[in-house]
């Protein structure tokens, strides 16, 4: 029998769809539509009532289920106020204190959100976020991987990559990675203006947040071959 497994905060569809793959009841949640081929498996609703199972839903083409419980759930709560990345908006070098307080505000809603799902009432919770402030707030992440680690090989140009992500494991085992070498980015994409390597996020040209916010096909198939 599959497992009931919920990806929450996902539209793009690839990690449930890798557990579907895999004989498993998946499921995507977020607030907008699925870009994802299966409207059948998408949820679109706040996903937090949903997180301790005993729920009933409608997926996106209006058919309604039940959850007991879910035997897995994946998370990818919103980075765009945790990541170090966006830390230093929070500095007045960069920002006069009212952006500042607005912002502040804001780190605090994606953190208590980020929580919820570590608190969910599941035996296995993964959690994937970039390097950020929950790497400190909350505790070290169990497993920083790329999507190089996951390639098929170094010829594999839709994972051989790297993007470093954090993984916070509940009831899961550290994923298995191929031991392939660290890609060369300066081979891969050459230099920025400033005369260093470039890496994949900058060689995005256009719908840049959108694309970074998907799941590597690597990634998501071995979640759901090693965890599934």
């Amino acid at each position: 029998m599959g497992m009931r497994v919920l990806v929450a905060c996902e539209e793009s569809q690839r990690v449930c769809t890798a557990f579907r793959e895999r004989g498993h009841e998946a499921y995507s949640c977020d607030i907008q539509d699925c870009s994802g081929a299966h409207l059948e498996w998408h949820i679109k609703q706040d996903v937090i009532p949903l997180l301790d199972g005993m729920c009933g839903f409608k997926d996106q083409e209006g058919e309604h289920h039940f959850i007991e419980k879910w035997d897995l759930i994946i998370a990818h709560p919103p980075c765009t106020y945790l990541s170090n990345v966006c830390t230093k908006l929070h500095s007045i070098r960069c920002n006069d204190l009212s952006a500042i307080n607005i912002r502040t505000v804001k780190r605090i809603f994606a953190m208590n959100f980020f929580m919820m799902f570590a608190l969910a009432k599941c035996e296995r919770i993964a959690i994937e976020n970039p390097i950020g402030v929950m790497n400190t707030v909350y505790r070290k992440p169990d497993e920083i991987i790329s999507p190089y680690m996951f390639a098929e090989s170094v010829d594999d140009t839709d994972n051989y990559v790297t993007k470093a992500t954090c993984l916070w494991l509940k009831g899961l085992p550290i994923l298995k990675t191929n031991g392939l070498p660290k890609p060369d980015n300066k081979k891969l994409f050459g230099v920025n203006p400033n005369g260093k390597a470039r890496n994949w996020e900058e060689s995005i040209r256009s719908n840049r947040a959108t694309i970074r916010s998907k799941t590597f096909p690597g990634i998501a198939k071995a979640m759901a071959e090693q965890w599934g």
